[in-house]
């Protein structure tokens, strides 16, 4: 997952100034002095956020003033270039703020996040709703082409326009007005609904009595739990801890079928059951305000108008790629739910498979299958393997980086590793931040952002950061993946990759700026090197005696591969249907009772399979209501019709060579938001993807 922390889709300068006298001692005032503008964490506290962000307001104002109001005539360097350049102590304290609250948040940055939101909704509306400013850029859109600008430079105009117009600018002025109390609302809301999420996710451990409640599970995760219920003021009790999703992954483990029973339905009922962390009336006001939004744009939904800025372009497209695909993964759901049966039917257990059953069964019919279980992999998948020689060395074999930790910079927490990137020719390109355990401030799932962006405008490099939950053992436990965890460090990696391989001129277009359903594909593809046998066999080696997985277990794994895809599969797309349901509502048909409606929509598009719950249900699903992927889940899958095709292309060119990392950097990862992102894939592929490869990869075209 990407998570992008930008301030107003503009972009800003990180150009070193004078602090301005009302933050003097504030380190947020000046861009920082370490090696690439590297965040100064151990200086920064949470009392110098709202002054700089105050101030950071302020100056950008001020600069947007003299841009709109230049007696000059409009041209491209004093009104398009002069707002890239605008916004420098806005960009940096908005950027470093909102990594934290979501990597290491506390009550104090929850309570800036709440004051802060709705204020910097409107100091964007104070931007994108500046007549003066939006009729220098339309008169230099209007006549683009005598500009005679270079392809980036043309582009960046066009997409400045277009930003313009869907924030607002075409409005009559009361109409301005009343857009600028919806999205102070939706900003306040979205703030409300995830901080629920944290809170309630964080109030939702399974508490149990004895240590033989939790038979099945590893001695090591016991104690964790133990440890956890001590330091809720439960000694001699057991905390089981809540991840994000639906399903947890105590339940593939936990022999006693009516603790599993309690876990799945403590994870079901978040949000959704009294308290003061219940989601469903912020669900409902969130979904009447994004369609009174879109309403008031001209659009018939909230999810038209957010499909309109990506490659699926339209509600049309993304409805016909979920529902063709609805129908096969539910039939493959059910079967899987048949072998699962067959299994307890075996064992006399006497009652019916449900969604508290499913892990724990999967990993019965998968060591009957193919002869293991996943306990089986997690000894030779240790984090710091993973990492620097699974990881790390793909990047090195495939584009030629390499990688040195250094201990000198600070860190928000202990646990956070900092390495220094270098090119194929040796000149340092980025920093990367690796934050890989669990806390209970930080957000759940895995993502990446950017401290700092690349830009030659600018001048600056990537500061880029990797964020997953791994459990963190007991003190001088070893760290052992699944090899679900280990497929998210190979994704987030590539997240990473993209950014730091970002080679345009102006900070718009960096890295990541891509359309939301393009810019999982790269990561996705990053994900085939996990299994790549040069790799694999570099990092999977035993923790104890360094010996490497043997072979046989390897070809388990891979002809494992499409191995519990129909759930998979369904429950990815129950999510996707889900979101796109709430978001292509009218504002007249925003519902009163969310899970009534959420299990009607279920029901309606045919993958209404009780065993299968959705990944998120509504009152957690913080993708679609935290303003990231709202209305645009299905991105995941859209990407990787991309990425299964591009995967096919390393196979038929050799797989882990230079030669094939190097096209893939100059044609695609280094190019950012610099052309239409599906351009960027005809450049790379020599054509339009095909939807065969991702059919066969989740064993949907009936082999």
């Amino acid at each position: 997952m990407l998570v992008v922390a930008a301030a107003l889709g503009l972009a800003f300068s990180q150009t070193v100034l004078a602090a301005p006298a009302t933050l003097a001692g504030n380190p947020l005032a000046t861009a920082s002095t370490l090696p690439f503008h590297y965040p100064q964490f151990d200086k920064i506290k949470d009392e110098h956020f709202i002054p700089a962000f105050n101030e950071g307001m302020r100056q950008q104002l001020k600069e947007v003033d003299a841009i709109a109001n230049n007696k000059a005539a409009p041209s491209f360097d004093n009104t398009i270039v002069a707002m890239e350049k605008s916004g420098a102590l806005l960009t940096r304290v908005q950027t470093i703020f909102g990594n934290l609250q979501g990597a290491n948040t506390n009550d104090k940055l929850d309570a800036i996040d709440s004051e802060m939101s709705p204020k910097l909704a409107a100091h964007a509306d104070a931007i994108y709703l500046n007549a003066k400013l939006y009729a220098r850029v339309k008169s230099l859109y209007d006549k683009r082409t005598a500009l005679k600008l270079d392809a980036e430079s043309e582009h960046l105009l066009e997409r400045y326009h277009t930003d313009f117009v869907r924030a607002g600018a075409n409005l009559s002025a009361a109409d301005k007005e009343k857009l600028k109390a919806i999205n102070g609302t939706i900003a306040k809301l979205q703030t409300t609904f995830t901080q629920n999420v944290l809170k309630e996710t964080n109030a939702s451990g399974l508490l149990v009595d004895t240590r033989e409640e939790l038979a099945g599970m590893s001695q090591a995760a016991i104690d964790a739990a133990a440890a956890a219920a001590k330091a809720k003021g439960q000694d001699g009790k057991f905390l089981v801890a809540v991840v994000n999703t639906s399903g947890q992954p105590p339940l593939a483990e936990l022999t006693n079928r009516a603790v599993r029973e309690k876990l799945m339905a403590l994870s079901l009922a978040r949000g959704s059951h009294g308290g003061e962390f219940d989601n469903r009336e912020v669900v409902l006001k969130i979904a009447k305000a994004r369609a009174e939004k879109a309403t008031l744009l001209g659009y018939e939904n909230f999810a038209a108008y957010s499909l309109e800025d990506q490659t699926a372009h339209d509600t049309a497209s993304v409805n016909k790629l979920l529902s063709e695909l609805a129908k096969p993964a539910v039939n493959n759901a059910k079967k899987e739910a048949a072998d699962l049966q067959a299994v307890v039917d075996a064992d006399k257990g006497g009652f019916k498979i449900d969604a508290s059953d499913w892990a724990f069964y999967t990993d019965k019919v998968r060591a009957q299958r193919f002869a293991f279980d996943e306990n089986q992999l997690k000894p030779y998948f240790e984090l710091n393997n993973v990492l620097t020689n699974g990881v790390f060395y793909a990047a090195n074999k495939l584009y030629g980086l390499s990688f040195k930790e250094r201990k000198d910079l600070p860190v928000y927490n202990p646990d956070v590793r900092v390495f220094d990137v270098f090119d194929a020719d040796g000149k340092q390109l980025a920093i990367f931040i690796a934050d890989m355990y669990a806390r209970s401030n930080k957000q759940g799932g895995a993502w990446m952002n950017e401290y700092i962006s690349q830009s030659s405008l600018l001048g600056t490099h990537s500061v880029v950061a990797n964020h997953l939950n791994i459990p963190k053992p007991p003190a001088g436990e070893p760290t052992l993946l699944t090899y679900d965890e280990v497929k998210t460090a190979f994704h987030e990696f590539g997240h990473a990759l993209h950014g730091m391989f970002s080679n345009v001129k102006y900070p718009r277009f960096s890295g990541t700026s891509v359309p939301r359903d393009f810019v999982e594909y790269p990561s996705q593809v990053n994900e085939m090197w996990a299994v790549w046998p040069e790799v694999l066999s570099n990092y999977a080696k035993h923790y104890k005696t360094g010996e490497p997985m043997p072979k046989e277990l390897l070809d388990k794994v891979l002809a494992s591969k499409k191995f519990n895809q129909g759930f998979l599969t369904t429950e990815y797309l129950s999510a996707s249907l889900l979101d796109q349901r709430w978001h292509q509502l009218t504002p007249a048909q925003i519902p009163t009772d969310v899970l009534a409606f959420e299990a009607q929509s279920l029901k309606d598009m045919g993958v209404d399979f009780a065993p299968v719950p959705p990944r998120y249900r509504t009152t957690y699903f913080s993708h679609s209501f935290s303003g990231g992927y709202s209305a645009g889940y299905y991105a995941y899958l859209w990407s990787e019709k991309l990425d299964a095709d591009t995967v096919e292309w390393f196979k038929e060119n050799g797989g882990l060579q230079r030669k094939n990392g190097d096209w893939f950097r100059a044609k695609l990862l280094s190019r950012g938001g610099t052309d239409d992102a599906m351009n960027l894939f005809r450049n790379f592929r020599g054509r339009d993807p095909v939807i065969e490869p991702l059919l066969e990869r989740r064993g949907l075209n009936g082999k």
